[in-house]
């Protein structure tokens, strides 16, 4: 068994993802990153791979997947950072829409995820963390994101059937529900109303996202857990 772990990071062209391959790198981990147009925006190296392609299709997971086994011999840790999110009133989400999240929501998650776990249950070893959304659990006023919201309420739900279903193979699946963070996607949003959005009143840091992934990358003992990192949004009406 190779001396670095290996991690394989989806979305990783930017906000959350991008910053997780940092964090990977300076943690001393070996990294596949994926993400349509990854290798625009980081450079490979020694340590570093980089897979361009659609996460929703299942040609471009067998790449990022057979890179790490190929380069590095192994897949420790996978997280599922690719993802996307849009709000509108329900009765103008369309099938095109829908279509969309659960391609890359969804069948991007099943997809890597079906390729690492065959390569973790050879290792007897591995952890799997899922980037969700604080509001799957906890609604707010005024964000209309019911759509969006049954994929990554299905993230959380195949989070905690794979804890059990591998937990005698020592593979360990987390999630980590963000609520509002400091990414691309909020670039044009007025900061002052985001604060709004949860109890303690500020944006969280992609450096916050990233810890805690960190943390469950490596906790051994902690599997099915969706550890919410949203100023205590989850935890009911403020």
């Amino acid at each position: 068994m190779p001396d670095k772990k290996t991690a394989i990071v989806t979305g990783a062209s930017k906000g959350i993802g991008a910053g997780l391959v940092d964090a990977f790198l300076k943690a001393g981990h070996n990294v596949v990153a994926t993400s349509r147009d990854v290798s625009h925006s980081l450079q490979a190296t020694p340590n570093l791979i980089l897979v361009d392609g659609d996460i929703g299709k299942r040609e471009t997971a067998a790449k990022a997947a057979d890179a790490a086994i190929q380069h590095f011999g192994t897949i420790d840790v996978l997280v599922n950072s690719a993802g996307i999110f849009f709000t509108k009133r329900f009765t103008e989400f369309t099938e095109e829409d829908f279509n969309s999240l659960v391609s890359t929501n969804l069948l991007g998650f099943l997809h890597i995820t079906q390729f690492a776990v065959k390569q973790m249950l050879k290792q007897k070893s591995g952890s799997v963390v899922n980037i969700t959304a604080a509001l799957a659990d906890q609604p707010i006023a005024g964000v209309n994101g019911s759509v969006p919201m049954i994929t990554k309420g299905g993230l959380n739900a195949v989070t905690r059937s794979l804890a059990i279903e591998y937990a005698r193979e020592g593979i360990r699946f987390n999630a980590v529900a963000p609520g509002v963070v400091d990414t691309p996607l909020h670039r044009d949003d007025p900061k002052d109303f985001l604060k709004t959005l949860q109890p303690m009143g500020g944006i969280a840091d992609v450096k916050d996202v990233v810890d805690a992934v960190l943390y469950l990358a490596e906790a051994g003992q902690v599997s099915g857990e969706v550890l919410h990192v949203d100023g205590a949004a989850h935890a009911g009406r403020w």
